[in-house]
């Protein structure tokens, strides 16, 4: 049986910025230390149970603290946040502290951070774990939810931001 030959990785990225995506920080919380990042690979799984999935690229061993928390929120964000996106997305290179020290925070039921002016926030315990390629994909049963303001929500396409 003959294989196709693989896609061009560069390819590939140009081809996914095409894809427009909430923008949403990912945290979480254990043994005093907080971790938050920028993402947007999430979605629904099922609304009975409710269920989101994350993904984050296991190459970075920083992302090890969601699979030893066992927990985390997703944060929907508004236009207003494109800062703390990029903040949370590593490009001021500020420590985690002083990127929380950017928005409000408090804690649903798992003890996760949730930016209290999310559009929404999901509070999740990870149910299930599976590891493809390059990504940890997290299966978070919504145990807390938040809804916030109908503000414009903030997405990301075409490599920028944008205000729907």
């Amino acid at each position: 049986m003959l294989s196709a030959p693989g896609i061009d990785p560069k390819l590939y990225r140009d081809a996914m910025a095409r894809y427009a995506g909430h923008v949403q920080i990912v945290t979480t919380a254990h043994e005093g230390v907080r971790r938050g990042v920028t993402i947007t690979a999430a979605c629904s799984v099922s609304d009975s149970p409710a269920m989101v999935l994350v993904c984050l690229n296991r190459q970075n061993e920083h992302n090890d603290i969601f699979l030893e928390s066992g927990v985390f929120a997703l944060n929907t964000l508004a236009a207003h946040h494109k800062g703390l996106a990029d903040t949370f997305a590593g490009f001021t290179k500020l420590p985690a502290e002083e990127r929380f020290a950017m928005a409000e925070w408090d804690e649903l039921v798992t003890g996760a951070p949730a930016l209290k002016d999310a559009i929404a926030t999901y509070d999740c315990r990870i149910v299930d774990t599976k590891s493809v390629s390059t990504h940890n994909i997290f299966f978070g049963e919504v145990v807390g939810l938040r809804l916030g303001s109908k503000d414009q929500s903030l997405v990301y396409m075409d490599r920028s931001y944008h205000a729907i």
